[in-house]
């Protein structure tokens, strides 16, 4: 049952040996906090969340490190256009640090809704400007840079297997592409420190060996995660579109600095669609966290949802497709909660629930083995103790839900105190007749050493 996972660099599936014994080095690529997170963005951390559990299931020991980009990410990938910061800014009256804590926080607060864990490390950009510098001046000591009007470029053209993990043919794109002052000498090429317009008054901006300005969206990660796990640590993760640019251009600005490919791991999980569109704030609207709050869902009916699908395949989201995961989510919910303590986990479905979760993480298929557990003829209590075991990776948070408190009529409460005063006088008929009176309308009581304990009856679902 050794975990595999599919890495995007070798383009297959792979044993996971870790660079050093018992031990996994994480980096995951965090949001640029300019506006609040949508639905699908938090799609990619729930697949992130899964296999940092799936990793602790394991016996792994993970460092699990993730980014805020504050500064640097531009409005185009092409490194033109304004600093999404910036432009945030602008929209909102706010000053762009402000912004930046907003929405950090805002997504902070996402991810404890999902149940994803907290990164081990938070690392913003803005906090480690010093460590940019520093390696883009290695990036430069290595010959591998050149200087435009508007900054310092990476020339990829250095670099004989620049953009292996994308599969891109250099020589198939246009060279000279234009960047508003200045002029790339390859398509490929990209900004690894701007310069501050003339003229220009920007929030963000730090003096540097070159002159005023920020660094480029790319460098804040590879310098980030060689900070805190070295310069080849063990996997990269992020959204599928990050592959073509963001993280073919992280792996370029290690291999000319340190000589590695930065992560032995590259992951990457697809988009969230609607209509067969992908989700993106460029579209305008947008579905966050709050949409689905206020129409009453819980956030953990999403995490259902995500997955309910394998992390490589593009999951189209309807309403409908939500409520069939809050339904699915209820009964499991209900039948962990109903299940008596005290048991063991089962090998047989433990097992199988391993062997599908450590295939490249495939929780469709192990969400398949959870409900062959939830219809077996398994004891109660051993059943529930596998389930709280699996949900280890799943991260339902099963083990703490409990229904409702339950608002009981008046009429109900008048039918169980007049069984209780028939069962006092010994009038056995008149405490039956009280029971299916309660029955008939929905409830059902039970004697317990603190008295009778009424409750709707349970309306138990079709398979």
């Amino acid at each position: 049952m050794k975990l595999r996972l599919y890495d995007t660099y070798a383009r297959e599936l792979r044993d996971f040996e870790p660079l050093k014994p018992g031990k996994a080095g994480l980096y995951c690529c965090g949001p640029t906090v300019y506006n609040y997170a949508h639905i699908g963005n938090l799609r990619t951390y729930i697949f992130e969340d899964v296999l940092r559990r799936t990793l602790a299931f394991n016996g792994y020991a993970v460092l699990h490190v993730m980014n805020i980009t504050d500064v640097g990410h531009l409005v185009s990938d092409a490194d033109s256009g304004e600093d999404k910061m910036e432009a945030g800014a602008r929209r909102t009256g706010k000053t762009a640090w402000e912004i930046a804590e907003l929405y950090t926080e805002a997504f902070q607060r996402d991810l404890r809704q999902l149940n994803i864990l907290e990164p081990d490390v938070w690392c913003r950009a803005t906090d480690h400007i010093e460590e940019q510098i520093a390696m883009i001046q290695c990036i430069e000591a290595n010959g591998y840079t050149y200087r435009t009007d508007d900054g310092i470029y990476f020339d990829s053209s250095r670099l004989v297997d620049y953009g292996h993990l994308a599969r891109l043919h250099k020589e198939g794109l246009a060279a000279g592409t234009r960047v508003e002052t200045g002029d790339k000498r390859n398509a490929t090429d990209f900004a690894l420190w701007k310069f501050s317009p003339p003229g220009v008054v920007r929030q963000m901006e730090w003096e540097s060996p070159w002159g005023v300005g920020f660094p480029g969206w790319h460098i804040e990660c590879s310098a980030m995660s060689v900070k805190y796990l070295g310069p080849l640590f063990d996997i990269h993760c992020g959204g599928k579109d990050h592959i073509p640019v963001h993280h073919t251009n992280e792996i370029a600005q290690t291999e000319a600095c340190y000589d590695t490919q930065l992560a032995n791991y590259w992951l990457h999980g697809y988009f969230l669609q609607t209509d067969q569109a992908k989700m993106a704030k460029s579209a305008g609207e947008f579905l966050r966290m709050q949409t689905l709050n206020d129409r009453g869902y819980d956030p953990l009916a999403y995490r259902y949802l995500c997955i309910s699908a394998h992390y490589r395949s593009d999951l189209n989201f309807s309403w409908d497709s939500l409520d069939g995961a809050s339904t699915a989510l209820e009964r499991l919910r209900t039948l962990v909660y109903d299940g008596p303590a005290g048991g063991s986990v089962e090998p047989e479905f433990a097992g199988r629930f391993t062997a599908q979760i450590n295939d490249d993480l495939n929780t469709p298929r192990a969400l398949a083995v959870v409900w062959d557990l939830a219809r077996s003829k398994l004891d109660a209590a051993d059943r529930k103790a596998t389930l709280l075991h699996i949900d280890e990776v799943l991260g339902l948070q099963l083990a703490a839900w409990k229904p409702a408190e339950e608002v009981i009529p008046e009429e109900i409460s008048a039918l169980v105190a007049a069984r209780q005063a028939a069962r006092a006088a010994k009038d056995w008929a008149q405490a039956d007749a009280a029971r299916e009176r309660l029955q008939t309308l929905g409830y059902e009581v039970e004697d317990t050493p603190d008295g009778p304990q009424v409750r709707r009856r349970k309306q138990v679902p079709a398979d």
